[in-house]
């Protein structure tokens, strides 16, 4: 007979309540799925609106990553930030989620390896060049950091990386991992969305046409269904979700005025990209061309919703560059690249989802823009300039000729000049108080707007790509055809749009931070024989500490065992 007090007794009881514990555990956590990020910024996390996307697949989703092989450093942590990833949406997406990893330079003949990567970079996964020093010597390497998502007969390239070149690479790494979630998402809301929203190109007023806007229509294309409205004719504007005014040169008529600010009240967004002066790069090589401003009609509507587009152009010191022939020798022109001052390259952002981690933007003849007082509505800078710039009164002479002269630091004292606005909250009619066009519907105008977005940038050619002179080939938005780089421009308009017409808020997806942690390296190699030393003779310590309090206690259990039976 077992007595109730013995210790054996009590050692099963317990082992069968840890037990019962255990199951009990194994079957709670089985019919409430968690997950639990014990990381200070929450890298492992995703967004709710994530989850949401990924719980509602109708289709399984096959992801092929071409970050693989030998990487260096850098890009290793940059691949398992992207299989971390995929391995959480697989979770939330219930096995939805197929993924594999592919190295692009294991094909066996240079010739496949070159049809493979042409492929690859046809799909729109660009590649990028990395040089690194192994075993004293530099070697470089061409890797693709992309994906390709497959859904339902469909397939998307995505560029992972797609941090700001301005940084260290170190930097542009830790941007585009903080962008991944948002890039892979991005991909398959695009193929797997059935409800795709309807964006407005406005059209009528000399805006730019299809193939100066070939780039940002085959865009949008991937993730909206476009069309072109013309605000004289069409009166039911609300079936758009947005409006876009993609650099018009001509008046806008009162009715289209009306319509345009109608639309504004009742919740609609739009997109206005404006010159305010008549510039062009290709009448910039006379003397004598000045830039004169645009009759567009439509200041006192922006001054009314909250900004005011100045008579001026923008130059900066950081700026795109341009050929220009400096001389002869031989015979044959010398040309030079120099930085042309009316190409400003904008580097710096608002804190926003929009331009988080956003690389360089393009501008061509931007004008700078000023808030006025306009209740209910907040004004975000979005796209500034440098902190060595400044503005050009009209009528501004643009002339090429002028970069042969030495820009004097001491002309640009202005500093982060707003070129891009964000307007936010309840706007006012432009019409309030005011005689009506005729023609118009009179019985319902709203002289108040209900909560909704507007977008003002001063520069129309942020939308317009460059097009091949010799085949007429319309290239990809933001590609400048001098420096032969593709700037953040299409990244820009898109994220904005998505903005705009974000109901899910997917855009804030963007807002993920990985925090960097480096070593101090100074201090480390500081102290690198004492933690060497530590941890040499600490593990060798605690072990002799261990064995001898383990004899102690034994010795004393076994003192006191028989003192009880003496």
């Amino acid at each position: 007979m077992v007595s109730l007090k013995s210790r054996k007794l009590g050692d099963c009881l317990v082992l069968i309540n840890s037990v019962m514990v255990v199951v009990l555990i194994n079957l709670l956590a089985g019919s409430h799925f968690f997950r639990v990020d014990m990381t200070e910024e929450g890298r492992y996390s995703i967004k709710p609106q994530t989850k949401e996307i990924l719980r509602t697949l109708d289709d399984d989703v096959y992801i092929e990553v071409y970050l693989d092989g030998e990487l260096n450093s850098d890009f290793k942590r940059f691949r398992k930030a992207i299989e971390e990833t995929l391995q959480e949406f697989k979770i939330y997406s219930n096995n939805k989620i197929q993924y594999t990893f592919t190295d692009p330079n294991i094909a066996v003949s240079k010739k496949a390896r070159a049809e493979f990567m042409n492929d690859l970079a046809s799909k729109g996964i660009q590649p990028t060049n990395v040089i690194d020093t192994k075993e004293g010597e530099r070697v470089e390497k061409i890797i693709f950091p992309g994906v390709l998502v497959s859904y339902g007969g469909f397939e998307s390239g995505v560029t992972l990386l797609k941090g700001n070149k301005a940084n260290t690479p170190e930097e542009e790494i830790n941007q585009s991992i903080e962008g991944i979630e948002y890039e892979l998402i991005t991909a398959i809301f695009k193929l797997a969305n059935t409800d795709r929203k309807r964006i407005g190109m406005v059209t009528g007023h000399g805006e730019l046409d299809s193939i100066q806007i070939a780039g940002f229509n085959n865009a949008l294309l991937e993730l909206y269904d476009v069309r072109k409205v013309d605000l004289g004719r069409k009166k039911d504007l609300e079936e758009y979700d947005a409006l876009i005014i993609a650099k018009p040169t001509e008046p806008f008529s009162p009715v289209d005025k009306f319509q345009l600010d109608q639309y504004i009240m009742r919740g609609g967004k739009v997109m206005f990209l404006l010159d305010k002066l008549e510039a062009n790069v290709d009448s910039a090589s006379g003397e004598n061309y000045f830039a004169f401003p645009y009759r567009l009609e439509l200041d006192d509507q922006l001054f009314k919703y909250g900004v005011r587009m100045n008579l001026d152009l923008v130059q900066d010191r950081a700026a795109g560059k341009l050929p220009v022939i400096i001389g002869d020798q031989g015979g044959k022109p010398r040309v030079q690249w120099l930085e042309w001052p009316f190409y400003p390259l904008i580097n710096r952002y608002a804190e926003h989802p929009v331009t988080r981690n956003l690389d360089a933007v393009l501008l061509r003849f931007a004008s700078s823009i000023d808030t006025v007082k306009a209740p209910g509505v907040k004004k975000i800078p979005l796209l500034m300039t440098s902190q060595y710039s400044r503005t050009v009164t009209a009528p501004v002479n643009v002339s090429v000729n002028n970069l042969r002269q030495a820009l004097k630091p001491q002309d640009f004292q202005k500093s982060f000049i707003p070129v891009g606005y964000l307007l936010e909250g309840t706007f006012t009619s432009v019409f309030k108080n005011r005689f009506l066009p005729e023609g118009v519907d009179q019985s319902a105008v709203k002289e108040q707007s209900v909560a909704t977005k507007l977008v003002v940038i001063a520069d129309g050619d942020i939308a317009r790509n460059d097009v091949n002179d010799r085949t007429g080939q319309w290239q990809p938005l933001g590609f400048d055809r001098y420096s032969k780089h593709t700037f953040a421009n299409q990244d820009l308009l898109m994220n904005t749009l998505l903005y705009l017409t974000d109901e899910n808020g997917l855009i804030r997806t963007r807002n993920k931070e990985v925090m960097i942690r480096p070593l101090d390296r100074d201090k480390a190699q500081a102290g690198k024989v004492t933690w060497q030393t530590v941890n040499l003779i600490a593990p060798l310590l605690i072990l002799f500490c261990f064995g001898i309090g383990r004899a102690f206690v034994r010795k004393r259990n076994y003192s006191s065992h028989k003192n009880q039976h003496a």
